[in-house]
């Protein structure tokens, strides 16, 4: 039996900026998260700052929870591209329509997806976090002409 290949999930499939605006900002928020701990820092606070203390601390502790749970029970490494990327590789398509499909109540749907970037016994959790990082991305998204630097991108360049 062969082993699936890591890298495959990184392809490019499309651009960031064809995905809606939800989705658009959970790659961001994927890609900056496991950037450093500055990066992580600037996305905890523009959720605090966009959505106040309570509901901002909340959709970062999903976050967090999310890339704790595809790193610790992922069927593989979850490939992502560089923040700046404008290219939006198969993993990354993968976790911006489950994130979408989780924030728009199609719960069948997000738990079909989260089996395919975690282990089936953790996916009813996944779901849920899901849920609440979606929701908070779509208050957010609401706002008109809300420039979330954290977690939207500002640049065209390529990989």
């Amino acid at each position: 039996m062969s082993q699936a290949n890591p890298h495959r999930g990184g392809a490019p499939v499309g651009y960031l900026a064809e995905l809606p605006e939800v989705e658009e900002r959970a790659v961001m928020c994927l890609r900056r998260w496991h950037t450093d701990a500055w990066e992580r820092r600037r996305v905890c606070s523009d959720f605090g700052q966009f959505l106040g203390n309570e509901q901002g601390l909340s959709a970062v502790e999903s976050l967090e929870q999310i890339c704790e749970l595809c790193t610790r029970y992922g069927r593989r490494p979850l490939m992502r591209h560089q923040v700046d990327c404008k290219c939006l590789g198969a993993d990354e398509a993968c976790f911006a329509n489950f994130i979408g499909a989780a924030a728009d109540g199609e719960r069948e749907d997000a738990m079909l997806m989260a089996t395919l970037l975690i282990r089936h016994d953790f996916a009813p959790s996944l779901v849920g976090l899901a849920e609440n990082l979606g929701l908070a991305l779509k208050r957010i998204s609401a706002r008109d002409n809300t420039p979330m630097y954290s977690i939207k991108p500002h640049s065209t360049s390529l990989h």
